[in-house]
């Protein structure tokens, strides 16, 4: 694969019908998706959550999810997207921010579990394994789209990027990091703890509750990511010397310790009533 990967010029287009046109970055998206909901919702039959629960929140979770991302990218890239506003609708040729699709994720499953009367953390303990098979799988359409690489290397497993679809100020450059390759093991070595963190509780080997998978998904993921942007050389805002998504990974990891030292907090007071 490594030498396929270093050789091959990829085509964003998967197959083309008269108008009709398939991509690749878009059909990994919606194979990731699907994958997820199947994993969902054989994840909520051991919590005793019915296929119809999941369905449900899935479905506005995917409109949702893509609308938050798509939305939170727009405004890192507002200037573009101000002198090319038709293309905030054109999302085959990417421009997704997880980050965005994250924050719209966690306020749509709030609004359903306190509509439905689910335990929040349940639910959001059974969709992040999901979500890191989906992006797992979805990395690759950064590949197909020649986007999101990192720095210029001579490494056997560095990646041809087009003339076009290179960065400014590497144009003289061939062969970059594949970011995505790297985001996308990422990703599916936490979806493997997450796995096995949701094996134990189901199996109760080990009393572990939903929250602590949640702040494990968060954790994990916010190393990764806030690790891969120092070799990133995509165009993003930067603030204090950090790439924005750099930040965004920062600010998660401090929401998350908040949620873990109140959840902490108010179990110590119902123990002590």
């Amino acid at each position: 694969m490594i030498n396929f990967l270093h050789t091959n010029i990829p085509n964003a287009i998967f197959f083309q019908i008269g108008p009709l046109t398939i991509h690749k970055y878009g059909l990994l998206m919606v194979c990731g998706m699907l994958l997820g909901i199947f994993l969902s919702i054989k994840l909520a039959s051991y919590y005793n959550i019915s296929k119809n629960i999941i369905v449900d929140s899935a479905f506005n979770l995917l409109f949702g999810g893509i609308i938050g991302a798509r939305i939170y990218h727009v405004f890192l890239e507002l200037p573009y997207y101000i002198a090319h506003p038709i293309d905030i609708f054109k999302i085959w040729n990417g421009g997704l921010a997880i980050h965005g699709a994250i924050i719209a994720g966690i306020l749509i499953t709030w609004h359903f579990t306190r509509k439905n009367n689910i335990n929040l953390w349940t639910l959001l303990s059974i969709y992040a394994p999901a979500l890191m098979l989906a992006q797992a799988i979805g990395r690759w359409g950064n590949y197909f789209n020649q986007e999101l690489f990192g720095l210029p290397t001579n490494k056997p497993w560095g990646i041809p990027i087009s003339s076009e679809n290179r960065v400014s100020g590497f144009e003289n450059f061939e062969y970059f990091h594949p970011t995505f390759l790297y985001e996308s093991f990422g990703n599916f070595t936490i979806f493997i703890i997450l796995i096995f963190l949701h094996f134990l509780i189901i199996k109760k080997i080990k009393k572990i509750k939903p929250l602590f998978i949640v702040l494990i998904y968060g954790f994990l993921y916010s190393i990764l990511r806030f690790s891969l942007e120092f070799i990133r050389i995509d165009n993003t805002p930067e603030l204090f010397s950090l790439r924005w998504p750099q930040i965004a990974s920062i600010l998660m990891v401090i929401f998350l310790i908040s949620i873990g030292i109140i959840s902490n907090k108010n179990n110590q007071t119902k123990s002590n009533i």
